[in-house]
């Protein structure tokens, strides 16, 4: 199943919305936390998302449109 890994920022006034647990529940997506740096005022958080290539794309730009900020972290955009 591919899966691929982004590094998320959230905004502080993100920091304290559910937004993996919504986007896991959006989209047919399972979010698995890497590693992960949440504060007060911010946050930022690996994530590693597996499910069919469509369904990852779905959900980051899910996760964009919930306000928070998504980068890849490897090159290779989808890992079999």
């Amino acid at each position: 199943m591919p899966s691929m890994k982004v590094h998320v920022r959230f905004p502080e006034e993100k920091i304290k919305e559910p937004v993996i647990y919504q986007i896991g529940h959006e989209f047919k997506v399972v979010t698995n936390v890497r590693r992960a740096d949440v504060r007060e005022t911010t946050g930022w958080m690996d994530l590693e998302l597996t499910g069919e290539s469509a369904e990852i794309e779905r959900a980051i730009a899910g996760l964009r449109k919930k306000g928070v900020i998504v980068d890849p972290i490897e090159l290779d955009v989808v890992e079999g």
